[in-house]
């Protein structure tokens, strides 16, 4: 297939982080053409739709696209219930809608930003920084209770600042910048979420070129 289109629909903004992950994963299964990627965002509606099911339905309406990507962390909620009530959540929709692959982390997709101590050093904008990082062992990644704190964390000890500059420091923003600075997500694939989510596009895939 030489191109795709395809839309991201998540919970907040900061969701948009995937996107580049997404996008080397599509490229992993063969999209060698341009890859065109959109953000739906529903909350700058007038009246932002409440349900899932809303939400999956004005996505495909509003964001036209050959594949729309659904993310929902699983967080504190069993992975079952989770699948449940994505799968009731497309029940209904029009033949004609594009498919839809889900990304369920099962801790927030910060998570799959702590695997390249280089890009996070860069991203703290002190790429020769001798700061130690505790980076977290790959295996451990979906059962850190809280991954953003970790990320941010490591991103301040990599800045170097200290005192005022650190409490200035935009962690927030820095963060933001780790996946686009990661080159190769494969070590992901050790975890059991992003294998699922990886599997899943091997089987969309192939069927994208005869829509």
């Amino acid at each position: 297939m030489t191109g795709l289109q395809f839309t991201l629909l998540s919970d907040g903004s900061s969701d948009q982080v995937l996107i580049p992950i997404l996008r080397w994963l599509l490229g992993r299964h063969g999209i060698m053409g341009p890859i065109v990627s959109t953000w739906a965002d529903l909350g700058r509606l007038p009246h932002p739709p409440q349900t899932l099911p809303d939400r999956v339905r004005l996505a495909i309406d509003l964001y036209p696209c050959d594949l729309l990507f659904l993310h929902r962390d699983a967080e504190r909620v069993r992975l079952e219930s989770r699948k449940a009530e994505i799968k009731s959540a497309l029940q209904g929709l029009a033949e004609s809608a594009p498919p839809v692959v889900c990304i369920i982390p099962i801790r927030m997709q910060e998570a799959w930003l702590l695997i390249e101590e280089a890009a996070i050093r860069q991203a703290a904008g002190n790429r020769h920084g001798l700061a130690p990082l505790s980076m977290p062992k790959i295996r451990e990644l979906e059962w850190i209770p809280d991954p953003k704190a970790v990320l941010h964390g490591l991103l301040r000890q990599a800045s170097g600042f200290h005192g005022h500059r650190l409490t200035k420091f935009p962690v927030r923003q820095r963060a933001h910048l780790v996946t686009e600075l990661i080159r190769d997500f494969s070590p992901l694939l050790h975890l059991s979420a992003f294998q699922q989510l990886d599997a899943d596009l091997r089987e969309t895939v192939p069927a994208l070129a005869s829509r």
